[in-house]
């Protein structure tokens, strides 16, 4: 699986081309490895299950980052609470595999995106297609 997630990324982003990954990079420690074969001008959005020293992710990361602004998007690990989302035009955001967050009446809420290998089929996807699957879905 290693492999095949390494191929379907380097498939779609080149050796200078800006990835903020959104957390989660790898479990266990050797899995981080696999990061030095990735294309990209990596930035980690750091998720709770990247519990390693700082220093070991310094080697595969331009910078690493609890959350970014991004065009008035918020890009986490976690999806950020509602309630915190109004200062924001949505969230990107990864942690919940293939679940999505809901709204008070259990509808998949427009606000968020997650950006979990489960919805993007294993890959990465660049930045203004996220843009226009959040607008569409407003």
């Amino acid at each position: 699986m290693d492999e095949a997630l390494i191929d379907n990324w380097n498939s779609v982003v080149g050796p200078d081309d800006k990835v903020y990954h959104l957390g989660d990079v790898a479990i266990p420690r050797r899995g981080l490895k696999c990061l030095e074969k990735l294309n990209g001008n990596k930035v980690l959005i750091r998720g709770n299950h990247d519990i390693f020293k700082l220093s070991d992710y310094t080697k595969y990361f331009r910078d690493i980052r609890g959350c970014h602004y991004l065009d008035s998007y918020i890009l986490t690990h976690i999806p950020v609470h509602p309630c915190n989302l109004t200062r924001y035009t949505g969230n990107i955001h990864g942690h919940l595999h293939f679940r999505r967050v809901q709204d008070e009446q259990g509808d998949i809420d427009p606000r968020y995106f997650c950006v979990c290998v489960e919805h993007t089929d294993y890959r990465p996807i660049e930045w203004e297609e996220v843009r226009a699957k959040l607008k569409s879905s407003v």
